[in-house]
């Protein structure tokens, strides 16, 4: 399974990324975990459009969904060639919300190109992958995933704040990419079902024993080596900052 960090940046697109993606490849197999805002541009580094099986997203906040859209033009309106319709796994209502978005009355407008599949918990089958997902603790509806394929195991948090889902998806996992939009002593006092801090990664991956992590979703204006700091302290396996075009083997 390889990894490849698309945008990591956390809440809108920074300077230098755009916001939530990443691609996952199996034998030729390409799924994207979330397409936030600017997503499918950098995502044509990686691969043909054309090229695209699936997309899974998280939730409905647009740092992790809206750039369905664009995917929707390049796949639908491109003159030279035609494609074929791809699996698109959303929370419930996530066709309409996005047709909505696109400025269509119904999920019609969108289902020339994808089929909307809304997650319940527990396994899925995406291609050769299995995908489980469960609930996070955040304001939306919102799952968190495991994706195995050939004993190896990727666990994504998505957007989260602590929760014991996170931990019980990241069980034993190989790469934990955990989300860290909130800093520890300046964020203590903002809702607790939001986001985590480093620290609080690190404690999650720590109690899942996962055998790394990267920490992600960092907004522009945080200070990723305090990030990698306090995710350092509460976890003591190898720690490091997600960033465009990284990429992990597993």
């Amino acid at each position: 399974m390889k990894i490849t960090v698309v945008g990591c940046s956390g809440s809108f697109p920074g300077p230098t990324g755009p916001a939530s993606c990443y691609l996952v490849e199996v034998d030729g197999y390409r799924v994207v975990l979330d397409l936030g805002n600017g997503a499918v541009g950098a995502l044509q580094q990686y691969l043909d459009l054309a090229d695209l099986d699936a997309v899974l997203i998280s939730h409905l906040h647009p740092d992790h969904c809206i750039d369905v859209l664009a995917l929707y033009i390049a796949r639908t309106y491109d003159p030279h060639r035609r494609f074929p319709r791809i699996p698109v796994y959303v929370p419930s209502g996530g066709g309409h919300h996005l047709a909505r978005a696109y400025g269509k009355g119904e999920a019609g407008g969108l289902t020339s190109s994808f089929d909307f599949i809304e997650w319940t918990a527990g396994g899925h089958k995406v291609g050769p992958l299995r995908v489980t997902v469960d609930r996070m603790a955040h304001p939306v509806e919102t799952w968190g995933m495991r994706v195995e394929q050939g004993g190896r195991v990727l666990a994504y948090s998505a957007d989260t704040g602590p929760c014991d889902n996170l931990v019980e998806l990241a069980r034993d996992a190989d790469l934990a990419l955990f989300e860290a939009a909130f800093e520890e002593g300046r964020d203590d006092h903002g809702p607790k079902d939001l986001h985590l801090t480093a620290g609080d990664a690190g404690r999650a991956a720590t109690a899942a024993g996962a055998k790394r992590l990267v920490v992600t979703h960092l907004p522009p204006w945080n200070d990723p080596e305090v990030a990698r700091r306090d995710a350092g302290a509460a976890y003591h396996g190898p720690v490091e900052l997600a960033a465009g075009g990284s990429t992990y083997e597993l």
